[in-house]
């Protein structure tokens, strides 16, 4: 095999791959032999056990001894056309580029299974949790209902920290990149972007759908401060930043947002960069996966995890069999919600905002409004009211914020985070 790339994720092949060697190649049926490597940037201090380098990564393609490419470059253009390369050579395929699967999985996967390829992309979602093996092949005979999961690790350790220690978002996100597990550019990570590639891709294996990106609805982390993150405790939640897909007979929801998180659910306890995805499914129920998100060793293990099906003629079938699903955009889902309404602290005030609520047919389940916490703007005194409504269409909740947005008794911008049981009717 030949290997594209030597950073962080292609050093940790390399390792385990000398590490594990004769294990593996007994998993395989067959040695494993790494006999050429490509980077653009030398690394002479890695050992590469005798295997060839350069810096071109056509090399790669080019070498007759290698029959399967690792892609471990990154970038969805350059990656792209390494695979576009790899089928035209007939060589299999290995990546952990979700970026490049979920912008142009659609195209190149049908493709590179008509040509008799095999592309194996386990590392591109949850690191070294296997949910795509699960999706594909431990789940293969149930029903999915839906899948909802902690999928990117940044963003769960900033939530943590906020969580556990009081922190603001800025400080959260500084301690994340101080330690190594947030970008010095971390819009990917904090927006939802690199949770939605991951959401796309599951989506589509588990629903036998297209991969479909541009149809995740995507919201970030960015926004949401330490005082809500307080006021759901106090509600018995935690805040958590999940990936969601689900199957209804109206048609596919995919949906990356903060949520609350029942704090019983096995979930709401996933703390700091831990991944974790719960798929919930006729015959099992649900089931969670558990485990490291991102890193050297874990990321390699699924890669390798890749070239020994490939080894054993296990071909994954390609994804979109069954070509286009009904989407639901976001003002079709149905959900509950945490609101925070800065509001005039005023009698007659908390009704008027649950008569607005009632004529959108949206039910209050809890409020929270301390007199300790009446703030003072200017010459208005005002507190922000909590409420937690039971599930409602999310186009019932737009209206009915546009228009409580609207009163001069709201002072302030509304929050408003979905809430998600998780529970087996979610």
């Amino acid at each position: 095999m030949g290997l594209c790339g030597l950073g962080t994720v292609g050093q940790g092949v390399v390792e385990l791959l000398r590490r594990n060697q004769a294990s593996i190649d007994v998993q395989a049926g067959r040695p494993i032999e790494l006999v050429r490597v490509a980077s653009r940037t030398p690394k002479p201090m890695v050992d590469l056990g005798g295997a060839a380098f350069s810096t071109d990564l056509a090399d790669v393609i080019n070498d007759p001894q290698v029959d399967v490419v690792l892609e471990l470059i990154g970038g969805e253009a350059d990656a792209r056309q390494l695979l576009l390369q790899a089928i035209e050579a007939r060589k299999h395929f290995v990546t952990a580029n979700k970026a490049m699967i979920a912008a142009h999985g659609d195209e190149l996967l049908p493709n590179a299974y008509e040509a008799g390829i095999s592309v194996g992309f386990e590392a591109a979602v949850g690191g070294g949790i296997p949910i795509i093996k699960t999706l594909r092949e431990g789940l293969a005979a149930n029903s999915i209902n839906w899948v909802a999961g902690i999928i990117n690790g940044t963003s769960n350790f900033i939530l943590s920290a906020m969580a556990g220690k009081g922190a603001s978002f800025d400080d959260a996100l500084s301690e994340a990149q101080a330690l190594g597990y947030a970008e010095a550019d971390p819009t990917f990570d904090i927006e939802g972007v690199d949770a939605a590639h991951k959401l796309a891709i599951m989506a589509a294996l588990a629903f036998d759908c297209p991969i479909a990106f541009p149809a995740v609805y995507t919201e970030g982390i960015s926004t949401l401060t330490a005082e809500d993150i307080e006021y759901a405790q106090a509600l018995g939640y935690r805040i958590k930043h999940l990936g969601i897909a689900r199957r209804s007979a109206r048609g596919i929801e995919t949906r990356v947002h903060p949520a609350l998180v029942p704090e019983q659910r096995l979930l709401a306890k996933v703390d700091g960069v831990m991944n974790a995805v719960v798929i919930n499914s006729d015959a099992v129920g649900s089931s969670l996966y558990y485990g490291p998100g991102a890193g050297a060793l874990p990321t390699a293990s699924s890669v390798l995890a890749d070239v020994i099906d490939i080894a054993c003629n296990r071909a994954a079938r390609p994804l979109s069999i069954n070509g286009e699903a009904d989407r639901l955009n976001m003002a079709e889902v149905d959900t509950a919600y945490y609101l925070r309404i800065p509001a005039v602290d005023q009698p007659g005030v908390l009704a008027q905002l649950a008569q607005i609520l009632s004529q959108n047919a949206i039910s209050i389940e809890a409020v929270i409004q301390r007199e300790q916490a009446i703030r003072v703007t200017g010459s208005t005194s005002w507190v922000p009211v909590i409420i937690l409504t039971h599930r409602v269409q999310e186009q019932a909740m737009n209206q009915a914020l546009e228009t409580i947005q609207a009163l001069p008794e709201v002072v302030g911008q509304i929050t408003r985070i979905r809430v998600e049981p998780l529970d087996e009717h979610a």
